[in-house]
């Protein structure tokens, strides 16, 4: 699934759209769109104009003009991709957006796990994860201090960092990753980390983000920015999606175990479980 680092890359590149005003649009799924109905969706973006395109967590906003905005969740293999309209259809091609100057933005989803909406600007509640996100992670006011609040004091820390409503943005990959450059182990308590672990967390959560989006995300399966291009960060990892090899720092061979239901990746010579029973 897109995480911060890949929502943020398409962001910057749909920025160039700001002053396009929509001509038309076209949904071939209408149940990805949230709210409105896929009708009234379209009437509602044909003649608005893009002021703005900002991100929040996951999700791409665009700010429009008379007070709207358009909204996409990207899901687990979504992607929003400039094309003209001569370009052939790809498959799994669920909506077709097309501009006064002749560009066109194209939805494709593959599992059909992302979504559409446009609302009044700020009025998030049909969109429930996004009404109750987290604070932003590479905000200056997010201090160590506000990650210690964030984790609180139940359940295992890598499942507190991807919970959205705690923080926002961060999900299975960068989780593996900062924790990995932390030295925290995914199946500690939350509650267990001392300040200097939280510290030490909250650094590298910012220099692994900051990492990621400087070479555009991570391309792990089909992740690709508005162009159609894969990100690097990939070459990067240090632990995700590497079990049994040997860790780049130690030579210890990377472990997976399953926290919250995911594939969770950690060395277990950097990052010891000190606590009796932690891991499983």
């Amino acid at each position: 699934m897109p995480e911060l680092p890949e929502v943020e890359t398409v962001r910057r590149d749909l920025r160039e759209l700001r002053g396009e005003t929509f001509s038309s649009c076209r949904v071939n799924l209408p149940r990805i769109v949230t709210t409105p109905g896929p009708r009234q969706f379209c009437r509602v973006l044909k003649g608005r104009t893009i002021r703005d395109v900002k991100r929040r967590g996951k999700y791409i906003i665009f700010s429009l003009d008379a007070g709207w905005e358009f909204i996409v969740h990207l899901g687990m293999t979504g992607a929003l991709l400039f094309h003209t309209p001569l370009d052939p259809a790809a498959k799994h091609t669920h909506a077709v957006f097309l501009f006064e100057s002749g560009r066109e933005l194209r939805y494709v989803d593959p599992r059909q796990f992302g979504e559409l909406a446009v609302v009044p600007a700020g009025q998030y509640a049909p969109l429930k994860s996004l009404a109750r996100m987290g604070p932003e992670p590479l905000e200056r006011s997010f201090t160590a201090g506000e990650l210690a609040a964030r984790l609180g004091t139940s359940g295992k820390v890598k499942a507190a960092l991807m919970d959205q409503a705690r923080i926002a943005g961060i999900g299975n990959i960068y989780s593996d990753e900062m924790l990995f450059r932390a030295g925290i182990n995914p199946l500690r308590p939350a509650s267990s980390l001392r300040p200097a672990e939280v510290a030490a967390l909250h650094k590298a959560m910012r220099e692994v983000l900051r990492g990621a989006i400087a070479r555009r995300g991570t391309s792990v399966d089909n992740f690709m920015d508005a162009r159609g291009r894969p990100g690097r960060y990939q070459f990067h990892h240090m632990v995700y999606g590497k079990e049994g090899e040997p860790c780049r720092v130690c030579d210890a061979p990377i472990r997976r175990v399953k926290v919250s239901g995911r594939s969770s990746y950690y060395c277990p010579k950097c990052q010891p479980c000190r606590e009796e029973g932690h891991v499983r």
